[in-house]
């Protein structure tokens, strides 16, 4: 009893609605895409961060998770600009400090000898030649 000239949007009487099957189709496909654009988005500044290989990526990666789960995008700005910005390594500049006082406190002065004499000089002017003194013996360096 259904006129055959009924627009292609309506169902036919089989109960099959073509046109709600396309669209389930098309929405379970823009959720998934969707969800795929806020994931990249979402992890953008961690990428950044290993990407260039920077001090503070473990830092950036945490603040990405906590503004995962928590919903607060103040989290995710926070890591986004950590990632951007270029800390200073502090850490080879001290170690290099730290080596040259070790070289520096391990080693004798070449006229430790003469700095520490008491009393006059000889009257022909010149030092007698310092004695041979074994010198301290070598320490070995741990760097843990």
């Amino acid at each position: 009893m259904v006129p055959h000239h009924l627009p292609f949007f309506l169902a036919p009487g089989s109960g099959v609605d073509p046109l709600m099957v396309v669209m389930g189709i098309f929405l379970i496909g823009t959720v998934l895409w969707v969800g795929t654009l806020y994931w990249k988005l979402h992890s953008l500044p961690e990428r950044m961060a290993h990407k260039s290989q920077k001090l503070q990526f473990e830092f950036v990666a945490v603040l990405g998770l906590i503004s995962l789960f928590t919903h607060m995008h103040i989290f995710w700005i926070a890591g986004l600009l950590l990632a951007m910005i270029d800390l200073p390594d502090f850490g080879g500049p001290l170690r290099s400090i730290a080596g040259s006082v070790e070289k520096i406190a391990d080693a004798t002065p070449e006229d430790s000898d003469a700095a520490t004499q008491i009393g006059p000089r000889p009257a022909g002017g010149d030092a007698p030649p310092p004695t041979d003194k074994p010198g301290p013996a070598k320490k070995e360096h741990s760097h843990v």
